[in-house]
């Protein structure tokens, strides 16, 4: 489905019945990512997940974002599409910090929160200066010509040195380094709701001390470390995340 906010053409998918639950996707990526969650929590909830600005089917913004921005581009979308009581917000790397950035400020509202290897984390950005510019080259190189395995090396190398899954669209550089500029651990501090917070322990783009961070800063957290995955934790375990998604919902 489609839906105009604020002139941009954003898609989404919403199914299932019950409390809703919002999923919000990382950098780069889509709400394709949340395809094998969204089948288990349709069961027995409203899910809601749409392409962020610039990603997937949704048209990029003519303006530079921020994660503020992002979030209220959410709650925009949320009520353009009659959600008015969000039961959680689920999101995963940029997506978590983007609903971090929202729920503290406010802008967005909730019952829960559920953290994927968020990202956020950005207190080291002036010494990544360098990795940025070498990112944005990386960006516009022609990478569709390699295999797609060496593809997959490149990106997790520059997701690494970046601190996130903050890879460069070439359309979308003023808003990647707004966005990365921004730390929300901070923030994190003002975040009531009763939170799970999931990170791989094999995750070395957001690694498992990032989880560490956030769970001293939320009162009502609970902190999981999965072994065997990676940043794409609800990829890499999937049976073990939507298990401990499901019983922190209920």
């Amino acid at each position: 489905m489609t839906v105009i906010i604020d002139g941009i053409a954003t898609n989404y998918v919403q199914e299932g019945s019950g409390p809703t639950v919002v999923l919000l996707h990382g950098w780069g990526d889509s709400l394709k990512t949340f395809d094998g969650l969204a089948k288990s929590l349709k069961r027995n909830y409203t899910v809601v997940r749409l392409d962020l600005p610039g990603f997937g089917g949704s048209d990029a913004p003519k303006e530079t974002f921020s994660l503020s921005k992002y979030a209220a581009f959410t709650a925009d979308f949320l009520n353009k599409i009659g959600q008015e009581h969000i039961y959680a917000y689920l999101g995963h790397s940029n997506g978590g910090a983007v609903c971090i950035k929202g729920l503290a400020s406010g802008v967005l509202c909730s019952d829960k929160l559920v953290l994927i290897a968020s990202a956020g984390i950005r207190s080291d950005y002036q010494g990544k200066k360098k990795v940025l510019r070498l990112a944005a080259k990386a960006a516009k190189l022609p990478t569709n010509l390699l295999p797609k395995q060496t593809q997959n090396k490149l990106k997790k190398r520059v997701y690494g040195a970046i601190g996130s899954d903050l890879f460069v669209a070439e359309h979308l550089q003023d808003t990647f380094k707004k966005v990365v500029s921004e730390d929300v651990v901070a923030e994190a501090a003002m975040i009531a709701q009763p939170t799970l917070i999931l990170y791989g322990k094999q995750d070395t783009a957001t690694p498992p001390s990032y989880g560490e961070r956030y769970a001293h800063q939320i009162e009502k957290s609970n902190l999981i470390i999965l072994d065997r995955a990676g940043h794409f934790v609800h990829h890499d375990a999937p049976t073990k995340v939507d298990t401990a998604i499901e019983e922190f919902l209920v």
